[in-house]
């Protein structure tokens, strides 16, 4: 049996030292954030194993984008899922700005004033639908003239490639997807601004298509061809669960951490437990795996702190 320790901090403690402290302390969920952390380190030095990033988008509106984006950058995912909204949120601050706000608001009274809140993350109209009609417009009808039909995938490459002068172009995760290659599938792709604006486009242009089964053919050859695979989970939903179904026909994910605020005893995809998996075969018996309950923003970035 191990001792617990009592944590000891200073000003010039490091924060994987914190990490490793925060195990030492046996509490909770502390204790969890440093086994989460080596069970993502040892996924990515398995040279045989897939690595895949799911999440969803209320992320991607705070700074933990830029989490997101280094975990792209620096090659430590290699395939992504993640919801639609996460493409409005990406693009969107490529050339706006969201604003800190408060839970505790009036919200008739920002409506009024044209103000979307996101918890505690204000969106001005200027700075979501209207930026994104006025640039993705443009951008649909220059990829248009090349192609007419495109796996969510491809689009996402695309608009990743399309963004590559702007200004702001290295903050973005789409362009880090498409510089590196590395896929990123959305399949709900029509639930937001983004798709949205594909289907003004349709309107006006009949023989555009979004293909889904050419998605899900590349995730079909990505999982039977993984000798391991393995992923880090952020929130449950159509992310979490595609990410854990198409693993299942490999005969589960290897290694596996998921964080989540979602409670199980609803009998939701979103509350349930990595154990839970195992059961369907989505998760294999013999997996090192962890659910860690808490806010990512506050979570994510001490377990990539503690890989890094």
């Amino acid at each position: 049996m191990e001792n617990i320790k009592d944590m000891k901090l200073d000003k010039k403690i490091l924060t994987k030292d914190l990490v490793n402290q925060m195990y030492e302390s046996g509490g909770f969920t502390a204790k969890k954030i440093k086994i989460g952390s080596d069970i993502l380190k040892e996924m990515s030095n398995d040279r045989d194993c897939v690595k895949f990033l799911s999440f969803p988008a209320c992320i991607i509106a705070t700074g933990l984008r830029g989490i997101i984006r280094d975990l792209v950058k620096k090659g430590l995912a290699d395939v992504v899922i993640t919801t639609c909204g996460t493409l409005d949120h990406d693009l969107a601050r490529v050339w706006k700005d969201y604003y800190h706000g408060r839970f505790d608001v009036d919200d008739a009274d920002l409506h009024k004033h044209g103000i979307n809140r996101l918890g505690n993350i204000f969106v001005p109209n200027e700075s979501y639908g209207i930026i994104l009609e006025k640039k993705m417009q443009k951008i649909l009808s220059d990829i248009y003239d090349e192609q007419k039909e495109f796996s969510t995938k491809e689009i996402i490459w695309k608009f990743g490639e399309k963004i590559k002068k702007e200004k702001n172009a290295e903050s973005s995760i789409l362009y880090w997807a498409w510089k590196n290659k590395i896929p990123v599938f959305v399949p709900g792709i029509t639930d937001g601004a983004f798709g949205s604006q594909l289907w003004m486009f349709w309107q006006d242009h009949k023989d555009f298509r979004i293909n889904l089964l050419k998605d899900e053919q590349d995730l079909s050859d990505i999982a039977f061809a993984a000798k391991k695979s393995g992923a880090l989970i952020i929130g449950g939903g159509i992310s979490k669960h595609h990410t854990i179904w198409w693993n299942q026909f490999k005969g589960g994910l290897d290694y596996a951490v998921y964080i989540t605020t979602a409670q199980e005893y609803d009998g939701s995809l979103s509350g349930a437990r990595t154990r839970e998996a195992i059961s369907w075969g989505k998760i294999n018996e013999r997996a090192k795996h962890i659910t860690i309950d808490g806010d990512a923003t506050v979570i994510l970035p001490l377990i990539v702190a503690g890989i890094l």
